[in-house]
This record gives structure tokens, sequence and C-alpha cells, in this order.
């Protein structure tokens, strides 16, 4: 992930020198106005679970667990309204996941909550963008060694748009191994006095981000893409607010919503327990969630139609 992170800095840099260099005619783009993309690549979170090994750092790329990127695929369209403006419309489909034991700031590793989730995500933006287009040379045989033209060009796309996901957050329970979906166990006392509202499992993305785009030839192109979404859930890891009283959540839920609200290592003594004036003990925080992904893009432009044209007679 580090490797792939240095060469999309290295390429942004290096196309930045070779924009505006060699275009042919103001039209050219037009040969590729509408292209459909297909994207591969790697998915990671930003929110309360694991993370660096230290605090202040979370929601922000820094803070990103390179141990636990998962999967990232996804299929759109493009479409140039002229040069340097696009939209672009697309299905996201990845994984997140967060678990606490793969960090050592203290808090969080006593805390040792986990979670993973599937993401299907509808989403869609605006593009603006630098491009160069250039024409390369070839002579042709079937044009008797006619010098025909190869046009090819770099673009340097910036993004953001709006897009809405559905997730289902799942937790390893602790004592089975085996992975329990967190929406119905309520760990956090969704819908029991005092306790917030219960979150819906669909939520709104604000894509924000830069790809490195280059047209091949008239019918191809690949492209390196990185991504950041900003999002109105807090509950992609079912992780907010404050811990609930256990008992409760076993009288309402059953043992299996008590243990996986607070599966502490008991390392820090009363960490998860109530505050000395009654409070809730802090279990997550409001922050908003976040997530980012890095994908390698293939694109197949449409060509064209051309109608045909009608002979006049002169006379």
């Amino acid at each position: 992930m580090y490797k792939a992170i240095y060469l999309f800095l290295f390429f942004f840099f290096y196309s930045c020198l070779l924009v505006g260099q060699g275009y042919v005619r103001p039209n050219a783009w037009k040969k590729f106005r509408r292209e459909i993309v297909f994207q591969v690549g790697a998915a990671g979170f930003l929110g309360d679970l694991g993370g660096r090994d230290k605090i202040g750092t979370d929601y922000s790329p820094v803070d990103l667990e390179f141990a636990l990127t998962r999967p990232a695929v996804s299929a759109g369209y493009r479409m140039k309204f002229n040069k340097n403006i696009n939209w672009y419309s697309g299905f996201n489909y990845l994984v997140l996941a967060g678990d606490d034991k793969l960090t050592n700031e203290p808090y969080r590793n006593n805390r040792n909550l986990n979670f993973k989730t599937n993401v299907f995500e509808l989403a869609t933006r605006i593009e603006f963008g630098i491009s160069s287009f250039r024409r390369t040379g070839v002579y042709s045989l079937k044009k008797s060694l006619g010098r025909t033209s190869k046009r090819q060009a770099l673009e340097l796309i910036g993004f953001i748009g709006i897009g809405a996901f559905y997730f289902n957050p799942k937790g390893k329970n602790p004592e089975t191994g085996k992975y329990e979906k967190l929406y119905k166990l309520h760990t956090e006392g969704q819908g029991l006095p005092g306790g917030p509202k219960q979150y819906k499992r669909i939520a709104i993305s604000i894509p924000v981000g830069i790809n490195l785009h280059y047209i091949v030839d008239k019918l191809w192109s690949v492209g390196l893409e990185f991504s950041y979404r900003k999002t109105f859930t807090d509950y992609i890891d079912d992780v907010s607010t404050t811990y609930y009283d256990k008992a409760a959540l076993n009288d309402a839920y059953g043992e299996t919503s008590m243990l996986m609200s607070d599966p502490t290592n008991g390392v820090i003594e009363g960490a998860s327990s109530p505050n000395a004036d009654g409070t809730r003990a802090q279990r997550g925080d409001k922050n908003k969630d976040s997530y980012a992904t890095l994908q390698i893009t293939i694109g197949r432009f449409i060509p064209q139609k051309h109608g045909r044209t009608k002979l006049r007679s002169k006379f």
C-alpha cells in the first residue's frame, strides 16, 4: 500500500510537468466523450476502532491501519461535457474493517472492539481536470506510406460528489470466534431509556479525490485514483457514544448483546464502568466515520456514431 501511494504521488507530480505540452485540435477531446470504467484496489476505514498508536489522529488518512485494508471494486460511466469538465457515476463494492487489537494505544487496545462490514455504494460526482492531448505520428502501408496520427492524452482530474451507501457491521464474538451482526444487538443501548436512537444502515457520503487518467488509444485508458469519503454516520463500526448498563442489555437483548458491547481486556481498571458522577464511560466519540480507496482504473471508450454522408447532385 505504501509503494502504491508513493507511485501515485510520483505520477501526480510528473503529470503536472507534462500537462500543457503537445496539444492537437481544440476538439480532440470529443473522440473520448463517453467511457465505461472498471476499478480494482484497496479500501481502508477511518473511525473509532484500531488506527495509529496514539490519540488525535483518528478520522484522518494518517490513521489508516494498512494491515486491515480490504478489497474495493467499482464500475462506472464517465461523460465529458467539455475538455476539462466531466460527469461520472458508478457503483462501488468494498470491505471495511477495524480492530483495537492492532493498536498499541492503551485505551483503544484495552477496549478490544472489532468489526467488519461490506459496503455497497452508489455515487455521482463532477470532475474538473487539466489535460494534454497529443498526436503521435506513425506511417501506414495501407495508405501508401502516408503519415497518420494516434491521439493520446494525460489528464489530471480532481473531483467531488455525493453518494449513498449501505453497511451492516459484524463483530467477532470473543467466546465463539464467530462474527455476529451488531445492528440487532443494540450494543450502546439503542431504544432503551437514556440510550441513543437506533442508527440507519443507509447513509450519505461525500467522495473527494484525485485521478490520474492516461488515454492509451481511441478505445482504452488506464489510471490511478485516490478517493476519500466523508460520511454522515458514526456507526459504520457500530461504535459512537458511551457504554450502556450491561445488565439492562442482557435483560432487553440477551447475553450476546451484553458480551459484544464490552469485551474489554480489563487492563485499565474501570475503563468501561460508570464515572464517579454516574455518567457512562466513553466507548467512542461523535466524530463521523470516513473511509478511503486507492484503485487502478481501466476504461473502455464508446466510439461515436457517425452519420452517413449524403451526396447531392450539382445539376
